[in-house]
């Protein structure tokens, strides 16, 4: 099973860098005011729908909205667990699975992206399901949502300094990030200010980690412990 993670990883990597990418920071003010309007395409349901229907046709600013936008989402909720990731893990473990596990792999996606609709993992976990029951049309309807998420991930920055940080609304994005890059995971995470700092293992770039802003992440535990 990791192995076909991995070639789908890559898969998404190809379509990420096939992009002429101009990295722009999040204006969170300015995402929070434009999806508030009902009259604007980018009306946060509007955005959410489209997503949902897994609309290949959604612009990068309109991507940003949504991804960016859902952090002022009641769901929102960056520090949660799901019982259903503890199953998933479990099924993932065997070398091949039954028509009837990789129904319950979907089902149990299905479970984590209800709480998350951006929660990439589970998205990969279907897609490696559709993938063995040759399900083609689910499989791009997955793939593009999961696209999607990283289009605007990928257009917040190249995280080699703070002032070029990726920007990421889930510190499991951050671990994303790299699979998707090809790199590894080094070993140490440091928070500066509200930056995530992750250390990569030896590369080719000579890169010796990245830096995520999670301010949002961090402003919702404040919230949480505030209350």
């Amino acid at each position: 099973m990791n192995k076909i993670a991995l070639f789908l990883f890559f898969i998404v990597t190809l379509t990420a860098h096939s992009q002429d990418w101009e990295f722009e920071k999040p204006n969170y003010k300015e995402i929070e005011k434009n999806i508030q309007d009902a009259d604007s395409p980018l009306f946060y349901k509007t955005l959410m729908d489209r997503f949902q229907n897994a609309d290949s046709t959604l612009t990068l600013q309109e991507k940003r909205h949504l991804y960016y936008g859902f952090s002022f989402s009641d769901r929102y909720s960056p520090y949660g667990h799901s019982k259903s990731m503890d199953s998933l893990m479990v099924i993932l473990q065997k070398d091949s699975l039954s028509g009837q596990e990789l129904d319950r792999v979907i089902g149990l996606s299905d479970s984590l992206l209800a709480e998350n609709p951006f929660n990439v993992r589970a998205m990969n976990y279907k897609l490696l399901a559709f993938e063995q029951k040759m399900e083609k049309a689910n499989f791009e309807k997955t793939y593009v949502r999961m696209s999607t998420v990283f289009d605007a991930l990928l257009s917040s920055g190249n995280g080699v300094s703070k002032e070029e940080a990726f920007y990421v609304i889930y510190t499991s994005h951050e671990y994303d990030l790299l699979n998707l890059l090809g790199f590894q995971f080094g070993g140490m995470q440091q928070l500066i200010e509200h930056y995530d700092y992750l250390t990569v293992a030896k590369n080719e770039a000579g890169i010796e980690g990245f830096y995520f802003d999670v301010s949002p992440c961090l402003n919702a535990m404040s919230k949480m412990f505030g209350e």
